[in-house]
């Protein structure tokens, strides 16, 4: 029987290898970002086209390589950081398994120009899919510059299953703050088809969180440190009042590489049990500093999670920081409730002395003399009592019989009483035929037996079809407000909701200014709270930048979606009679009344036949 078992020949190894570095044009931004932070950049420079689709490139001052080293960088597991497997457990660079670059040339057009500071003259090397196209000698400044073109032209299948534009460039934003937050030390600049997005100089590490998600941010930021034999922490976790509804500011640095760990970030949940609101999330930046040796961060191909030798001390370690730090900043609640504040002397009191207060009593005093005088600032009352008080008296029986006469020749007019269209009885039956279960399910009697209402869902279903016929019909009402109400977001935000005014404008929302960092907002949709302003466009945000507005999909539906979602009414939200009734009423009277927006069903009936079975 012939051998069937071959290698694979390594542009297919390198395909193989890209399907596991390389999900999407954010993985090649923090391959090459890693590359340039490794090389000792202080200055990076992230050019991005079409969301990273038609170009990445990324230009840094490190120190550059040799000829030989440009060539060899393209090659599978080529690297200068390891060269034993003992040295895996003591990495303190970035990349260090050498096949980023590899996998990247095998997908994409990869042009390199490098050159080391004594070196006269640098090298550039154009690949296309692991095919070396060229390699020469040119001038260029002294370190590295790696441009990746056409990603996936030879993947046409992985090309297809990329997101939008505005999905894919918020991946490469994320990438981007995650570098950009772990190293301080190192200016960081992005430029988005031609214009710059980012501009981030050399900062501490308050600044620099400060230029990446707003000046309002600086206020909202609770300083932690902690040093012991095991960790050190250092960094910032948000004020409580400041939570969000999203996860988005949730950072953890282990040794300068941004990981995810839902175990740690329970720890930070638990230190902050009973100050955040039902359904918030507490934004934190922490860099934790542990050793090496006590970390394994290969355990996953993109590197953003690792595993810890002893778990729980560093959880117990971390929940008790952060609750330190949220006491010490007078963040959570101290144990004397019943103290008020308000009664402290204040600082500039403490040292004058205290004197009794002095009453002054006039002692002669007589309440049965007719004439009385209070001696009090030298005003004087007299009291006088009328000799004929009598005649105070004199007529009132005359007029009393005066006013009894007037009142037997009035006529009161009745109002005429109509019969009301409906039967008492069946006005009875009408008024119970709705009933709230638990505060989530409103349950009707039908015809054929019973039918059960999840509220939320059906709300959902009734607002979503009213949003979206504003938004075609384009004449929504809006209630203008009293004072304009002025919000902060971060840059990236108020560009996702520039995109969205004129469809937000359609709907009811009126803006007065839209700066780099604020919105001012005079007017509202009908029915909107004025403190549930903020939440609901955080929200659209949120959704907008995760969902997927593809062919199928347009913006009007997915901010329909979103704005219904965010304004139903919540499940434990207790409604009046009348409110269960419009609430069924309305939710018949839409298209789709059996689904919610997001498909699933917003009611259930159960016959009397299936009741009947349920007792035998």
């Amino acid at each position: 029987m012939a051998d069937i078992i071959q290698l694979l020949p390594d542009h297919v190894a390198n395909q193989i290898a890209a399907g596991e570095v390389v999900q999407r044009p954010a993985s090649v931004v923090k391959e090459l970002l890693e590359n340039a932070i490794d090389a000792g950049a202080d200055v990076i420079k992230l050019i991005i086209k079409d969301a990273g689709k038609t170009l990445v490139q990324v230009i840094d001052n490190g120190k550059g390589m040799s000829h030989t080293d440009a060539r060899m960088s393209f090659e599978r597991h080529a690297t200068s950081k390891i060269k034993r497997a003992e040295d895996l457990f003591q990495l303190s660079t970035k990349g260090f398994r050498g096949e980023a670059l590899a996998s990247i040339a095998a997908i994409a057009h990869v042009e390199l120009k490098t050159k080391q500071e004594l070196d006269d003259v640098g090298n550039a090397i154009v690949i296309e899919g692991s095919e070396v196209a060229s390699q020469d000698i040119i001038v260029t400044p002294t370190g590295t510059s790696v441009s990746v073109k056409n990603l996936f032209f030879n993947i046409p299948a992985r090309r297809n299953f990329l997101k939008s534009d505005n999905v894919e460039l918020r991946h490469i934003i994320d990438e981007f703050h995650r570098v950009a937050l772990a190293h301080p030390s190192i200016g960081f600049v992005l430029y988005n088809n031609g214009s710059e997005s980012f501009n981030l100089p050399v900062s501490n590490y308050r600044q620099r969180i400060v230029n990446i998600f707003g000046n309002k941010t600086n206020e909202k930021l609770v300083p932690v440190n902690e040093d012991t034999e095991v960790l050190s922490i250092s960094g910032f976790v948000g004020k409580p009042e400041f939570a969000k509804r999203t996860r988005g500011e949730q950072y953890f640095f282990v040794n300068n590489r941004f990981i995810k760990s839902p175990y740690l970030n329970h720890a930070i949940t638990s230190a902050f049990e009973g100050l955040l609101k039902s359904g918030t999330h507490a934004s934190y930046f922490l860099n934790l500093t542990v050793d090496p040796n006590t970390v394994d961060i290969n355990i996953h191909p993109t590197k953003t999670e690792i595993k810890f030798d002893d778990e729980q001390t560093l959880y117990a370690i971390l929940r008790s920081a952060v609750k330190h730090s949220l006491g010490q900043f007078n963040i959570a609640p101290v144990l004397d409730f019943d103290r008020d504040p308000n009664l402290d002397t204040p600082y500039s009191y403490k040292t004058n002395k205290t004197s009794a207060p002095k009453v002054e009593v006039d002692r002669s005093f007589n309440p049965f003399q007719e004439e009385t005088k209070f001696k009090t600032n030298a005003v004087a009352y007299k009291k006088e009592s009328p000799a004929n008080w009598e005649s105070l008296y004199v007529g009132l029986e005359s007029k009393g019989n005066q006013n009894q006469e007037d009142f037997s020749s009035i006529q009161f007019e009745t109002e005429e009483h109509s019969a009301s269209i409906f039967d008492k009885d069946i006005q009875v039956e009408q008024s119970h035929t709705t009933y709230q279960l638990h505060n989530k399910y409103i349950v009707s009697a039908i015809k054929s037996g019973m039918l059960v209402i999840d509220q939320y869902r059906a709300h959902q279903r009734v607002l979503y079809e009213d949003y979206l016929k504003n938004l075609t019909v384009k004449e929504a009402a809006s209630q203008q407000l009293l004072f304009p109400l002025e919000l902060h977001f971060s840059t990236q935000d108020i560009e996702v909701i520039k995109q969205l005014k004129g469809d937000l404008e359609h709907i009811g929302f009126v803006f007065e200014i839209m700066s780099e960092e604020a919105l001012g907002i005079t007017g509202v949709p009908v029915g909107v709270p004025e403190s549930e302003v903020s939440i609901i466009l955080e929200q659209l945000v949120s959704d907008v930048q995760n969902e997927v507005p593809d062919s199928n999909f347009s913006a009007s539906d997915l901010m329909a979606k979103s704005l219904a979602k965010s304004m139903a009414i919540k499940t434990g939200t207790a409604l009046k009679k009348e409110e269960q009734e419009h609430l069924v009423n309305t939710l018949f009277a839409c298209k789709e009344p059996n689904v919610s927006p997001t498909n699933r069903a917003t009611f259930i009936t159960m016959s009397v036949d299936e009741l009947d079975k349920k007792f035998i």
